[in-house]
């Protein structure tokens, strides 16, 4: 397995794969449930980020998602990938904000949850 990288100050680390079903981007909650919305996926440290990226890996086709991957993103609320393909991964395409996923389509229940 790749090492991963330490993240630096207000960076933290995200777990993201592809859904089989559809092929949506989906992001590992803190229970580690794959979700839509970067908004909901646990921000971890690399300590937490190895063993979790370790068990999802192994439970991957068990649970309808492949390429289980790390992506490191700014810390807050939706974290914001560092990388531009993971900030399209995240929130959709560039072309034009008509066809962009909308950070606010989050409710603050949703989001506490």
């Amino acid at each position: 397995m790749k090492r991963l990288s330490r993240p630096g100050p207000g960076e933290t680390l995200l777990l993201t794969a592809t859904r089989l079903l559809d092929g949506r981007i989906v992001w590992r909650d803190a229970a580690g449930i794959w979700q839509e919305h970067v908004g909901k996926a646990a921000q971890m440290t690399l300590e937490e980020a190895e063993p979790a990226l370790e068990k999802a890996q192994e439970t991957a086709v068990s649970q309808g998602v492949m390429g289980v991957y790390v992506v490191l993103a700014h810390e807050g609320h939706p974290p914001q990938p560092v990388t531009m393909k993971e900030h399209i991964r995240a929130f959709g395409p560039s072309v034009h904000p008509e066809f962009a996923y909308s950070s606010t389509s989050l409710s603050q229940s949703e989001a506490s949850s």
